[in-house]
């Protein structure tokens, strides 16, 4: 049955993470597929006989798919029932993960991941707009960080199931990643109410593209993301001399995970609390200055100072990344209510820009002469940069 509520309605209504477990459970499987590779590329270069350049190429190309298809997908299907579009997004997401699963060629692997891609892109922007959507505006940041929490758990068993089931073959991840993926899309048919958003005009809900504050609150995702990857990829370069055994990278990236969810969670609470964009710039300056001390520790002649401060910094920017998404997600509604999934889509489109950004900025200055620990300096100053950009985003906002 269509949901049909008048405007305000919702405010009215009680909160319940019930329609949302579902939702929760898709996101956990797009979070394993985006990460279940990093550890198995090795095995992929071999069994599908490619350089291992070519195989790091499955990555990129699902993150410039995600892109710039997100962007087309959320505004061709901005009008369509909310149910239909997230079913219809998981579905395509679930057949590019068996294409890539079965085969036996690396054209038909490459073309698995842009179809997965094409459905990964449209469910992230479908669902964080229905969860807007369906959910009470001072209830909203912990109904994202419930739905979130999914994506950030995968990114806590992302790499190490991929690491431990993709020992006997790299194909059992993503034959994983689809049986989730269909068990997510059998509970949403069959528990997530239908929801149709305002119907309006094209040219009505792309007006806000036109917003410059818009436009900038979008490049600060972009600027988190990028100084994200541009360690995170490199993890084990900097990681790998304090803890050279393969368990321990196992461990400490469990513990990323972790510690991302850990962030989501409390920031998710505290955006509900107080305004989005306050909590948003205490995330912004503790990953900075988290940058800035890391890397000076990283520095030092001592082993064991030189190890705890490696987990520490690993741990500290774990809890800040996860803690962005939501605050950044809230904040992007209020920019632009009348247009969730338009930009939710963009917001997606961001995340991935950032992501393949921030990796080739890292491997740029690692070709540089840059050490592994210098890429902290590298991410602090994009987010410096970026921080500048948030406070400019938030005052414009207040003067106008």
């Amino acid at each position: 049955m269509t949901n049909t509520c008048a405007p305000g309605t919702i405010e009215e209504q009680e909160f319940s993470y019930r329609p949302l477990v579902w939702l929760a459970v898709a996101t956990f499987s797009m979070g394993i597929d985006g990460y279940v590779l990093i550890g198995l590329l090795p095995a992929v270069s071999a069994d599908l006989h490619v350089s291992a350049a070519a195989a790091g190429q499955l990555m990129s190309v699902f993150a410039l798919t995600a892109a710039f298809a997100g962007p087309v997908l959320g505004t061709l299907t901005s009008r369509w029932e909310r149910r239909t579009t997230i079913a219809s997004a998981l579905a395509v997401f679930v057949l590019g993960n068996l294409i890539v699963g079965l085969a036996t060629t690396y054209p038909l692997a490459f073309a698995g991941r842009v179809v997965a891609a094409l459905g990964a892109c449209l469910l992230n922007a479908a669902v964080s707009g229905y969860v807007i959507a369906v959910t009470p505006v001072r209830h909203r940041g912990k109904a994202l960080s419930f739905v979130l929490g999914g994506l950030l758990t995968a990114t806590a068993l992302g790499v190490p199931v991929g690491l431990v089931i993709g020992q006997s073959s790299w194909r059992l991840p993503m034959i994983l990643v689809a049986v989730m993926g269909t068990i997510a899309l059998a509970g949403i048919l069959r528990g997530l109410p239908r929801r149709h958003l305002p119907a309006g005009r094209l040219t009505d809900q792309l007006r806000p593209l036109g917003r410059p504050r818009l436009l900038g609150a979008l490049l600060v995702t972009t600027g988190i993301l990028c100084g994200s990857f541009i360690c995170f990829t490199y993890a084990v370069l900097i990681l790998g001399p304090s803890f050279p055994a393969g368990w321990m990278i196992i461990a400490i990236m469990f513990g990323y995970g972790v510690a991302s969810a850990l962030g989501n969670a409390i920031t998710g609470r505290l955006a509900d609390r107080f305004s989005a964009p306050r909590v948003l710039t205490v995330v912004l300056i503790v990953l900075l200055l988290n940058s800035i001390l890391g890397m000076a520790g990283l520095m030092l002649t001592s082993a064991v100072v030189v190890a705890v401060t490696g987990l520490l910094w690993f741990f500290a920017q774990g809890i800040g990344n996860g803690g962005a998404a939501v605050p950044q997600q809230v904040r992007l509604a209020g920019l632009a209510p009348e247009s969730p999934a338009i930009v939710m889509a963009l917001n997606g489109s961001a995340i991935s820009l950032g992501s393949a950004l921030g990796s080739g900025v890292g491997g740029v200055a690692l070709a540089a002469g840059t050490a592994p620990s210098g890429l902290l300096g590298v991410a602090a100053v994009v987010l410096a940069v970026t921080l500048g950009l948030h406070l400019v985003v938030v005052r414009f906002r207040v003067s106008s």
